[in-house]
C-alpha cells in the first residue's frame, strides 16, 4: 500500500533547487517548465539517482533521502517505477521478457504468469512474444509503464513519456494512461515542457522554473489564476497588462481598475484599495461581440479595436486585437474558425470584445 510522496529539495549548486512537491496515493502531478526548469533532476533524486545537498524524499511512513538524518537509499532499494523517454527496452527482449526483467523481488517461477497479466492491464495481451522492434511506438511505451508497474511500486515516475511518439498516438495513449491510473492507488509524477499535455492528464500540476516551485494547483488555477508574471508566461497567458486600482464599486462589490485610460471591473478583490496592480485575462474570457445577435457578456468591459491578424490553426481562429484606448497593448483571443469568418474578422476590420469580470485575475503584489 502506498502512501502520499512529500519532497522538498534545497541547494544553490551546481543545479539551483528550491522545490517541494506533494502528491497523494491515485494523483497525477505534472512538473511543468522549459528546459533547464529543473522536472527532470527532481525525478532523478526520487528515484535515487541524484543526490541533493539538502531535503527530504518520503513516500508513506517510509524515508528513501533525508540529508537531517543521514539516509540515502540507493535506487534498488527505492520502490520507484520509471518510464523514460526512450523506453529504454532491451532489444533483445521480449515484451514478456522486459517486463520479467524487473520482477527480481519475485519467486522465479512467478514472474511469466504475473508479466502476462500486467501486459493484459495495459491492453497487450496476444504481444508477449514480440521484441521491441516489432512493435509500434505507442505498444513500446505500454511495455515500458507494464515494466514499471512490475517493480510492484510505491511512485511511478514518468520522464516525458509521450515525446518519442507521433502526435496521433499521443493522445490515444493520453487515453490509455488516464484509463490505466484510474486503478493505480500511488502518487504518479508526470514531467512535461507541454502544457496541454499536463493540462489534459494532471489532477495538479507544479510550475517550475530554474529549479524553484512557482505554483502549484489545478489546470484550471494553473492556466486561469497565476500567481504571478513569470507563471503567466510559463504556461502562456498572453493579456497580461498593468492597471491602477480606483477602489470599489459600492453597488456590485467589484474592484475598479484603471487600464490605461479605459475603466474596467473585476470580480476579484484587490490586496489594496488603490495602487499599482498586475491583472491578466485568459483568452477564454474574451468574448467577441458578434455582429448577428448580442451576447449576454457584451456589456462587462467593452473594448473596442482593430484587427491586427487573424490566425487559423484547424478550425480555431487565433486574434489579435489592437484597442482604441492602447493600441500598445494587443488583446489575445480565440474563437471557432467559423465564428471569425461569420463576423468578417480579417486584419483591418473594427471589433469589440468584452473582458469577463470573473474571469480577470489580480497578481499577487510583491
Amino acid at each position: 500500500m502506498s502512501g502520499e510522496l512529500h519532497v522538498t529539495l534545497r541547494q544553490d549548486a551546481p543545479i539551483p533547487l528550491e522545490a517541494q512537491i506533494d502528491c497523494a496515493p491515485g494523483e497525477m502531478l505534472a512538473l511543468m517548465g522549459p528546459s533547464g526548469s529543473g522536472k527532470s533532476t527532481i525525478l532523478r533524486a526520487i528515484a535515487g539517482t541524484y543526490r541533493a545537498r539538502e531535503g527530504l524524499v518520503r513516500v508513506g511512513g517510509e524515508t528513501w533521502f533525508s540529508s537531517a538524518e543521514a539516509t540515502n537509499l540507493p535506487p534498488h532499494r527505492r520502490a520507484a517505477g520509471i518510464v523514460f523517454q526512450s523506453y529504454a527496452l532491451f532489444p533483445h527482449m521480449t515484451a514478456l521478457g522486459n517486463v520479467m526483467a524487473a520482477m527480481g523481488h519475485m519467486p522465479t517461477e512467478q514472474r511469466a504468469p504475473r508479466a502476462a497479466e500486467i501486459l493484459g492491464q495495459v491492453r497487450l495481451s496476444g504481444l508477449e512474444d514480440r521484441r521491441p522492434a516489432e512493435l509500434s511506438g505507442g505498444q513500446q511505451q505500454r511495455v515500458a509503464v507494464a515494466r514499471a508497474l512490475a517493480r510492484e511500486p510505491r511512485v511511478l515516475l514518468l520522464d516525458e513519456p509521450f515525446s518519442a511518439v507521433d502526435r496521433a498516438t499521443r493522445h490515444r495513449l493520453y487515453r490509455e494512461i488516464a484509463d490505466l491510473r484510474r486503478a493505480l492507488k500511488m502518487p504518479m509524477i508526470l514531467v512535461t515542457h507541454d502544457l496541454d499535455e499536463a493540462v489534459t492528464l494532471a489532477d495538479r500540476i507544479t510550475v517550475l522554473h530554474k529549479g524553484q516551485t512557482l505554483q502549484t494547483g489545478t489546470p484550471e488555477e494553473i492556466t486561469t489564476k497565476p500567481n504571478s508574471e513569470a507563471v503567466a508566461r510559463l504556461v502562456d497567458v498572453r493579456n497580461l497588462y498593468q492597471g491602477q486600482i480606483l477602489g470599489r464599486d459600492q453597488d456590485t462589490g467589484r474592484t475598479l481598475i484603471d487600464w490605461n485610460g479605459l475603466q474596467i471591473e473585476a470580480d476579484a478583490t484587490a490586496a489594496d484599495d488603490t495602487g499599482e496592480v498586475t491583472w491578466v485575462i485568459p483568452d477564454g474570457f474574451v468574448v467577441l461581440h458578434r455582429r448577428d445577435r448580442p451576447s449576454r457578456g457584451e456589456h462587462e468591459n467593452p473594448v473596442p479595436g482593430i484587427v491586427e491578424n487573424v490566425l487559423a490553426i484547424g478550425q480555431t481562429a487565433h486574434v489579435t486585437l489592437r484597442p482604441d484606448h492602447a493600441p500598445e497593448l494587443p488583446v489575445q483571443f480565440s474563437v471557432p474558425l467559423h465564428v471569425a469568418r461569420r463576423n468578417g474578422l480579417e486584419r483591418g476590420v473594427r471589433a469589440t470584445v468584452s473582458l469577463l469580470s470573473h474571469g480577470l485575475h489580480l497578481l499577487h503584489q510583491s
